[in-house]
């Protein structure tokens, strides 16, 4: 499911394979390149990273029929490259190219220099074609031809390029009716650089050619310039015999017509998955915002009848777009790409990457606009997702950023790397919310890929949020306006082994006021590179269109159009993509590590308890069809040196603590602070808070569980009836419905809930059914009673429950007076610190203001709160001491276990 994704591109470099495709006259020692163009091609072209699938490809096309490499743009570099990479793989010999300025054919019987320049002087470039797939070999097709100076100066376009290939399309054609082996085009595309097509002529276009047409000094300055990230893309086949069995009464003008136009839109559609749209210039691009009729209108209804109110609107929208809008540079990419190359070794041990997702958004970006829906855990997830697309020579992300990230210097940074910002709220100011949908729109209609963080803000707690939807129904929006183009939303999970946050975190989680973004902040963050922060991950979930989403509510796409059914549309959307991101989260051995040791009840455990209890966990998971890390397991079994490698980041964090029984404190100060056999791990109570946001990633899996263990320990080994166990469920569930997303829930009740986790546990043997239809505690698996199983799960998500008290004792507070929210959390923090300290709580992370909110929102659901006028107040069902105690007391029992 992941692989490792190695940070340099030398590792990405293919073997050549040992088989070859040959056979007959045409041999593989026909022709070899001398010693200058050997020199020349292993300089160059060695470091084009070749998929195995390309070699597989091209091979079985081989076994069915005759390959012709089909170019769009007439180029000597294209060709030797080509070349190059078919000798390296030992594939079909290419004995044709048109137009080159130097002879490539091979004579079929006499292969001298002499012989090939005297049977191409001869012969027509028809001949030549036909002679050279007559042998088995390949040939190269080069479609278009780059105007030159001259062809510019007599009118010819720059930007369409000269007709070239119509003639031999036609001898394709003809020999293909000849024959019965089939002709195969093959579209093949080279990157020699993957910044975007832009608008307008520069003046070194005329010598240099166009970007989009470059002459060979051009290329070879462009893949000097980006060897690290030269692309072959190779499109759909299109098999000529097929095609003309299936067009049999077209004539052959209208053949080569739509052949040409085949090819040349698969190469395109190839050669945009890595440079994208081009790109308009920004003063052109914010008029283009500012044409959009519905913002038009909006601006006509406000300046109502007086012109000189419709000029300053017309003004201020001008200066609102310029203040959000993205400028992506190709030389900011290239420079911050050489920042985080540094960066994430210094910082990072790799990143871990779901290559068949990468590989699935590539092929669908061809047909679709691409819509990134990433977790938000840290500011490094815009980075690491950059980066990686860049990596993978796939189009950068424009990326929706809040305007709090646009202070100096790194906003003009962020915005050269293709970050927009836009206000975190629009406070009803509808003229600025226009500006933004219709910038918003037109990204999507000139067919950008699209990066929007669907939470919102970041994740303090590790859990994942509920989605902040105004954002994306304006993407929805724009997606329903361009028609003729499907848009694709993508959620990804980007996951840390441990967060760069995670102590600023801490303190805002016990309550601490979020710092303000600015240069200062900047200075102080460099520490980070200080640390190690383990291994990043980053996990595709299936790509949701607006049809399936419809689909999936049984209404026509075209019931969108109606704002009830369309804010349903988007609601779906946004939690469907929620609950991907959670499926597809990956496992690290840095938050198995984590999930152990806060989840024990004792003070300290020790090395061979926190390697028993990973494994269990661990195969847990994996029945679950979680998906792991490369290197933590191997056939669900624990990679011990992964997970002491994780330890090791934490204990040089100072978040573990590693003691040694019988040793005095000096030894201990001595002794190399490793963690092995011998050693007992403890978590410092100060530090709780902080490792409980590596605990949190994973902690999602085991919710259900772990509800439906709380209901069958409370009954103290009795048994319950099914009935009793499922009601008893559905309140937790519904109590703590704000705290965890249940697995892809969307569809079920609390019954199906119930049955399914009962389901699962009674065939891990952690429950079982008795035949009067009554549950009971199961016998265990793998060295745990089933006792020890359900007070395992249950001690996971123990802190939830004590802060849910904390914020029931919280609520006692409102007996004098209504309280604002931000009030009422400092005051109830601090009821919380005292009731740790004074033993009536265990865990110390429990005290968390996000676990406050969202009791606060289910206590407002239960009907014990509400509010008015921005401040909560009890209801007058629960409006005194006893009911407040009584809530309390309700939730206390859920940890009397």
């Amino acid at each position: 499911m992941t692989v490792d994704m190695p940070v340099s591109r030398e590792s990405a470099k293919k073997t050549q394979p040992e088989s070859s495709m040959h056979s007959g006259p045409y041999s593989a020692d026909e022709y070899e390149p001398n010693a200058a163009l050997r020199m020349f091609y292993g300089y160059f072209f060695d470091a084009i990273a070749v998929d195995d699938s390309w070699v597989r490809q091209v091979r079985a096309l081989a076994e069915r029929g005759n390959i012709v490499y089909v170019l769009r743009s007439l180029n000597p570099i294209d060709f030797l490259a080509l070349d190059h990479l078919t000798r390296r793989y030992d594939l079909p010999r290419i004995g044709f190219a048109n137009e080159l300025p130097f002879s490539f054919v091979t004579h079929p019987r006499n292969n001298s220099l002499w012989a090939r320049l005297s049977f191409r002087k001869r012969s027509t470039p028809a001949q030549q074609l036909r002679a050279a797939l007559d042998h088995k070999g390949s040939a190269a097709l080069f479609l278009k031809r780059p105007p030159s100076v001259l062809d510019v100066a007599a009118g010819a376009s720059g930007s369409r390029g000269l007709k070239e290939g119509d003639e031999l399309i036609r001898t394709l054609i003809d020999l293909q009716r000849e024959t019965e082996r089939p002709v195969l085009l093959v579209p093949q595309v080279f990157l020699w650089t993957n910044r975007p097509d832009t608008h307008g002529a520069h003046p070194l276009d005329a010598f240099l050619g166009p970007r989009e047409w470059p002459s060979s000094l051009r290329t070879i300055g462009q893949f000097v310039y980006n060897y690290k990230h030269v692309a072959m893309r190779t499109g759909e086949p299109l098999d000529l015999r097929a095609y003309l069995s299936q067009n049999s009464s077209v004539s052959d003008e209208t053949h080569v017509r739509r052949v040409t136009y085949v090819m040349l839109r698969r190469l395109e559609r190839e050669r945009r998955t890595v440079t994208g749209p081009a790109l308009a210039p920004p003063d052109r691009q914010r008029h283009q915002v500012l044409r959009s009729p519905k913002l038009q209108k909006i601006i006509a209804h406000l300046a109502g009848d007086k012109p000189e109110a419709r000029v300053a609107l017309t003004r201020k929208t001008l200066a609102t777009v310029r203040s959000m809008q993205a400028t992506p540079d190709s030389a900011t990419i290239k420079a911050c790409e050489v920042a985080l190359d540094y960066l994430f070794h210094r910082v990072y041990s790799g990143i871990d990457l779901d290559r068949v997702g990468i590989e699935d958004i590539r092929e669908r970006s061809k047909e679709a606009t691409i819509v990134l829906l990433p977790s938000h855990k840290s500011y490094i997830d815009f980075l690491v997702l950059s980066y990686v697309f860049r990596y993978e020579n796939m189009q950068m992300p424009l990326i929706a950023a809040g305007d709090n990230l646009s202070f100096f210097p790194l906003g003009p940074i962020f915005r050269r790397m293709g970050a927009f910002f836009i206000r975190r709220q629009f406070g009803g100011d509808r003229l600025y919310s226009a500006t933004v949908e219709a910038y918003v729109r037109r990204l999507i209609r000139d067919g950008n890929t699209l990066e929007v963080f669907i939470e919102g803000g970041r994740s303090r707690s590790g859990k994942t949020l509920r989605p902040q939807l105004g954002l994306l129904s304006m993407v929805l929006d724009a997606a329903l306006a361009v028609q003729n183009r499907e848009v694709l939303f993508v959620p990804i999970s980007i996951g840390y082994e441990r967060i760069v946050e995670s102590t600023t975190y801490g303190r805002e989680l016990i309550g601490a006021e979020k710092t303000q973004e600015d240069a200062a902040g900047l200075i102080r963050g460099a520490g980070v590179l200080r640390n190690r922060y383990g291994r990043i991950n980053m996990q595709f979930g299936k790509p949701l269109s607006v049809q399936g989403m419809c689909e999936e509510l049984g209404l026509p796409l075209s019931a969108v159009s109606t704002p009830a059914k369309r804010r349903a549309v988007l609601t779906r959307l946004g939690n469907r993509a929620m609950d991907e991101i959670n499926r597809v989260t990956a496992v690290t051995p840095g938050a198995l590590v984590a999930l152990v040791l806060l989840s024990d009840e004792r003070r300290s455990l020790s090395h061979e308890e926190l390697l028993f209890r990973c494994q269990r966990l661990l195969r847990v998971l994996c029945e679950l069809s979680a998906r792991v890390t490369p290197g933590t397991e191997t056939d669900g079994v624990l990679n011990e040196d992964t997970l002491l490698e994780s330890a090791q980041m934490f204990v040089d964090a100072e978040l573990i603590e590693i003691h040694h029984p019988g040793d005095f404190p000096a030894e201990q100060d001595r002794r190399l602070n490793r963690p092995g056999i011998g050693s007992m791990y403890r978590v410092p109570e100060r530090k709780r808070i902080e490792l409980d946001v590596t605990k949190n990633l994973i902690v999602h899996f085991f919710a259900e569980r772990a509800l439906l263990s709380v209901v069958l320990l409370m009954a103290r080994g009795s048994e319950l009836p099914v009935a009793v166990a499922r009601e008893r469920m559905a309140q937790l569930a519904e109590l703590f419905k704000h705290e965890f997303r249940y697995s892809q829930s969307l569809d079920k009740d609390g019954v199906t809930l119930f049955n399914e986790t009962l389901a699962a546990m009674q065939r891990a043997s952690e429950a079982e059914l008795t035949p009067n239809d009554r549950v009971r505690v199961g016998v265990g698996h793998d060295g745990y009673s089933g006792n020890v199983w359900l007070r395992t799960y249950a001690a996971i998500i123990r802190n939830f429950i004590e802060g849910y008290r904390v914020a029931a004792r919280g609520l006692t507070t409102l007996l004098r007076s209504p309280l604002s929210e931000k009030e009422l959390l400092k005051r109830t923090l601090a009821i919380g610190h005292r009731m740790y300290l004074a033993g009536e709580i265990e865990r110390r992370e429990a005290v968390s203001k996000p676990i406050l909110q969202n009791a606060l929102l289910a206590f407002k659901d239960e009907g014990y709160v509400s509010q008015r006028e921005g401040k909560y107040q009890l209801t007058s069902s629960f409006d005194s001491l006893d009911t407040v105690q009584a809530i309390e007391a309700r939730i206390a029992g859920y940890t009397e276990l």
